[in-house]
């Protein structure tokens, strides 16, 4: 009887049972978490918001004092945006400066949503780690084993994620007869514009021979998550790091439900509201609208292992790029100043994108979180030295302001 079996059907009959294995193995990965395992998890959620200080010491109160007159005299300067500090996980300050919408003068609240622009970048590179430490994208990954026709040779996605491709900004790549009057590119665009215009814009180095900060790397790496994932980016963001942390606030720009537009701020230069970018689509480099409380609860779960392992986090704050000699350096989505012996002493990122001008800066030994939201061009945003000689002591800052 059994002779009588086609090969055929042997065969399809072995692709049904290893088909059911795999599937097997998959339902058993996604098995629900343990009751332990969901109140350790519950419990870590919990302390993810900082908290008010009730009754600071005689020092912590003299901390908040010259913080508040810092800010007074930021606020005189132009400074229009939101504040949060927090150290050792609470508040030492947190206020908000001015309006959403100048011309509407709709006061801002912490509830206010700004565009983060570069600040974006760090968790593009969390999103990738992720899928990194899933084992769907490697670090020696080229970008042609996601976009075969991608005309850079040699760029993988640790160059990516540390700014050593090479390659051209897209924002100044393409002329208006190659964008052929589409509006607002989406990153696939811009990978379908690099594999087809001719010439093929210049590099600006080979690949993994020197650092140069550009936007394009970032774009790139958010186009492999939506490829990888077969989801667009924002819903990956959402599913992998906003909902696991609780972020409510933070959504991408291209989400247009009332849910991510409710309160949006706009942003201004010259006290006038700047309009929509050709290039505001593109998203991973720049297109994160979020608040001061939602930042926090990430760089704080990201540090508590919420979203990636320690491991993978030390590799994302281990310093790339030594050609210059001095303290700054960048990581995989993160800027640091090192110490002598090339440890990140403070861990941060800032961003300015149509008036909007934003800082997250850290310093791991002191446990202080600055966050620093701004929507109307000033640079007091990124004017930090006299918040860190309050925080850090006088003394302990040295030559600092000029290297942020």
């Amino acid at each position: 009887m059994l002779k009588k079996v086609q090969p055929k059907v042997w065969w399809t009959a072995l692709a049904v049972v290893v088909v059911l294995l795999i599937s097997w193995g998959l339902v058993r990965k996604r098995e629900p978490e343990t009751e332990e395992e969901v109140a350790v998890r519950a419990k870590a959620m919990s302390g993810l918001d900082p908290v008010i200080i009730k009754n600071p010491d005689a020092a912590t109160a003299e901390k908040i004092t010259r913080i508040e007159d810092i800010f007074r005299r930021k606020k005189r300067a132009g400074f229009n945006g939101n504040v949060l500090i927090v150290q050792k996980g609470e508040i030492l300050y947190q206020d908000s400066f001015g309006f959403g919408n100048i011309r509407e003068k709709d006061t801002l609240t912490s509830a206010s949503r700004f565009q983060l622009a570069s600040l974006s970048k760090p968790f593009t590179a969390v999103a990738v780690l992720k899928l990194i430490q899933e084992g769907k994208v490697s670090l020696d990954d080229s970008v042609q084993r996601f976009f075969p026709d991608f005309p850079y040779h040699g760029v993988k996605v640790d160059m990516l994620l540390s700014h050593r491709s090479g390659l051209p900004n897209y924002i100044y790549s393409f002329t208006d007869s190659i964008r052929h009057g589409k509006k607002y590119p989406d990153n696939l665009d811009i990978m379908d514009w690099y594999a087809k215009v001719k010439p093929t814009p210049t590099p600006y180095n080979r690949p993994g021979r020197s650092f140069n900060y550009c936007n394009t790397n970032y774009c790139v790496l958010a186009a492999i998550a939506e490829k990888v994932t077969g989801e667009p980016f924002g819903k990956y963001l959402d599913d992998q790091i906003f909902t696991p942390l609780g972020m409510v606030n933070t959504f991408l720009v291209t989400d247009t439900s009332a849910t991510a537009r409710k309160f949006r701020t706009v942003g201004h230069q010259f006290g006038r509201r700047l309009d929509k970018d050709y290039y505001d689509e593109v998203v991973g480099d720049k297109g994160l609208y979020s608040t001061t409380g939602d930042i926090y609860r990430f760089y704080n779960g990201l540090t508590k292992g919420l979203l990636i392992d320690k491991k993978l986090l030390d590799e994302a704050f281990q310093p790339r790029s030594f050609e210059h000699a001095g303290i700054r350096n960048y990581g995989y989505g993160f800027r640091m100043h090192i110490t002598k012996d090339n440890k990140p002493r403070f861990i941060y990122h800032g961003g300015w994108w149509k008036g909007y001008n934003t800082m997250l800066w850290v310093s791991p030994e002191d446990e202080a979180v600055i966050i620093v939201l701004g929507n109307s061009y000033n640079r007091s945003t990124y004017d930090l030295k006299e918040l860190l000689e309050v925080i850090h002591g006088s003394g302990k800052i040295g030559d600092i302001e000029k290297d942020i």
